[in-house]
């Protein structure tokens, strides 16, 4: 049984409109600036990294309270748009760089590693896509 069910409707692929079922989302669609379109438009790949970074730090946190460590965290999901080979279309793979606050580096680490296994889209996302994972420990 759900716990929470989200909803989006997306209307013109990439160059179009999406919008969340409450309306807190409602964004044009382009390509990038730098992939040649508009200044002022999201894309896919914003979203899923904007939606997988979030569930990650939450994770993340929630994993180092259990462990009974005080930190403070940020992460960031840099989501790629590549060529993929196989069938000459495209694939998405994913870096996490988290920056964490109260930990050593060692112990960054393995909440890094138990995060992972935990957060949902990880768990989404594992075998099907690459997802390098990065942590620093100030």
């Amino acid at each position: 049984m759900p716990v929470l069910t989200s909803a989006a409707t997306a209307q013109g692929g990439r160059e179009g409109v999406v919008r969340s079922s409450d309306d807190l989302i409602h964004l044009e669609l382009g390509m990038p600036k730098d992939g040649g379109g508009a200044v002022g438009k999201s894309n896919p790949e914003q979203l899923f990294a904007a939606g997988y970074a979030s569930c990650f730090d939450g994770a993340f946190n929630l994993i180092a309270k259990k462990a009974k460590k005080d930190v403070e965290s940020s992460t960031t999901a840099h989501v790629s748009l590549e060529k993929d080979p196989e069938d000459d279309g495209f694939k998405i793979s994913v870096k996490l760089a988290v920056e964490v606050k109260g930990v050593s580096q060692e112990e960054a680490e393995d909440l890094l590693q138990k995060a992972h296994e935990f957060c949902p889209y990880s768990k989404a996302t594992r075998g099907n896509i690459e997802v390098d994972l990065e942590i620093t420990a100030e």
